[in-house]
């Protein structure tokens, strides 16, 4: 079992396929024997406007259609309630975010994800565990290797099923 935080741009890819959206699907959909869930994943709460953004963009810009969008919008919404660890925002994170954008060349909601995480992380190893923290971003994914976290991007697992679907 690993412990994952997914921003945004890698949580999108579970709902609309592009590069990296094989490994993503594989991540969240994982199950053992006994068909409990692989991996515990966490996001932060703004994720929600986030990839309700994301999707709507896609669906504009003609990638998918407007009833995929509403599909996969439902389908995010659900999984919010029954499948992710969402996490609150609290004012000492977003206290951390700024911070983190006097270190790093980060946008605001980046740094709000990285402060999530980084938050989400010190929690965890009071308990002896740590989570890796997904992301599709390499300025977000350099920030977060510099504050200590352990990293993943979708893009280093590419498979044949992650072309991308025009409509």
């Amino acid at each position: 079992m690993a412990i994952l935080f997914l921003d945004t741009s890698a949580l999108v890819k579970y709902y609309v396929t592009e590069p990296g959206s094989t490994w993503i699907r594989q991540l969240i959909d994982g199950r053992d024997s006994d068909t409990s869930f692989l991996h515990v994943i966490f996001v932060a709460e703004i994720t929600r406007v986030e990839v309700a953004a994301g999707i709507s963009i896609i669906e504009r810009i003609g990638r998918i259609h407007k009833a995929q969008k509403r599909r996969e919008y439902d389908r995010f919404v659900s999984d919010l309630l029954h499948r992710y660890a969402v996490i609150p925002l609290k004012s000492a994170i977003l206290r951390s975010a700024a911070e983190l954008t006097q270190r790093h060349p980060l946008k605001a909601y980046d740094a709000v994800q990285l402060a999530v995480a980084l938050w989400q992380e010190r929690a965890l190893k009071s308990r002896g565990l740590s989570l890796v923290f997904v992301c599709g971003d390499k300025t977000l994914l350099t920030a977060a290797n510099a504050e200590g976290l352990a990293i993943e991007n979708p893009f280093n697992h590419l498979s044949s099923g992650d072309t991308i679907i025009w409509p």
